[in-house]
């Protein structure tokens, strides 16, 4: 892969990241789930383990209507590096809002993407979501910053 050819795809998945955050802040769940692949697999903050497939979907629907109003959605420290055919981004995401109980919601958690190129098109095949968490109390830490 030449530099310029990883410049190239480098900027496509900088550019599928961003209409994604666009589309959660848009409340758009279609446009969120739509460079994901099929097989997708998911490792979220939330119970269970994994999320695979159809069942990520759901879970990205759950999530969606969880909220009351609009979500804050945030990209920080992104970094991608891309291959022929595969890829992988890492960046601190911060997600803001109102839950349908009235509970505020702000919090930074940590995130792994990776994609694989399908016929010319970057798909996201696995992401890794998790936040620390403190070891004495066992406890997820929920209000760290960067």
């Amino acid at each position: 892969m030449t530099a310029n050819d990883r410049t190239a795809a480098e900027s496509q998945i900088r550019t599928l990241i961003d209409d994604r955050v666009k589309a959660v802040r848009a409340r758009d769940m279609k446009g969120a789930m739509a460079s994901t692949a099929s097989d997708i697999l998911s490792f979220d903050v939330l119970n269970p383990l994994q999320y695979a497939g159809d069942a990520s979907r759901k879970h990205a629907g759950d999530w969606f209507s969880s909220f009351e109003g609009p979500i804050g959605y945030e990209v920080r420290d992104l970094r991608v590096t891309s291959g022929d055919d595969v890829a992988f981004s890492h960046s601190l995401n911060r997600f803001s809002g109102t839950k349908t109980g009235g509970a505020k919601v702000d919090m930074w958690v940590r995130a792994t993407t990776c994609y694989r190129k399908n016929n010319g098109k970057w798909t996201i095949t696995h992401e890794h979501t998790s936040v620390p968490f403190d070891v004495s109390s066992g406890k997820a830490s929920l209000d760290l910053q960067p």
